[in-house]
């Protein structure tokens, strides 16, 4: 795990990541609810959970290993991310990340939510 490419990514604020989220939705006439439901749905957190977690400014790696309940069925999640598959990543956290920014893609794509909720 120390390959720094991975470190830098892990050490990223999700509270500088959250927004670009947001921002990414809204330019597809998507909705903040949108993205805070899907992070509820992968994650477990709640919008106080949520909040916490930006609020203290923690890092991906922290976001993740805090989350109360990762859903099982984030394993039905398939596709390319950054020209990564991510049924193929091998790192955990870093396969959490990109389950993440792949449901975000989906979102802003304009695929259902009941979709993208597998």
């Amino acid at each position: 795990m120390n390959n720094k490419p991975h470190n830098q990514v892990f050490g990223m604020k999700f509270e500088n990541i959250y927004p670009l989220y947001v921002q990414k939705a809204e330019r597809k006439n998507r909705t903040k609810e949108e993205v805070d439901q899907i992070i509820f749905w992968l994650t477990g957190y709640d919008q106080a959970g949520l909040q916490q977690q930006i609020n203290q400014g923690n890092n991906l790696e922290t976001f993740f290993a805090q989350a109360p309940a990762f859903n099982p069925n984030s394993s039905l999640i398939k596709g390319v991310v950054c020209g990564v598959r991510v049924e193929e990543i091998e790192d955990p956290l870093m396969q959490k990340i990109r389950y993440l920014d792949k449901l975000i893609d989906e979102l802003a794509k304009g695929k259902a939510m009941e979709k993208i909720l597998r």
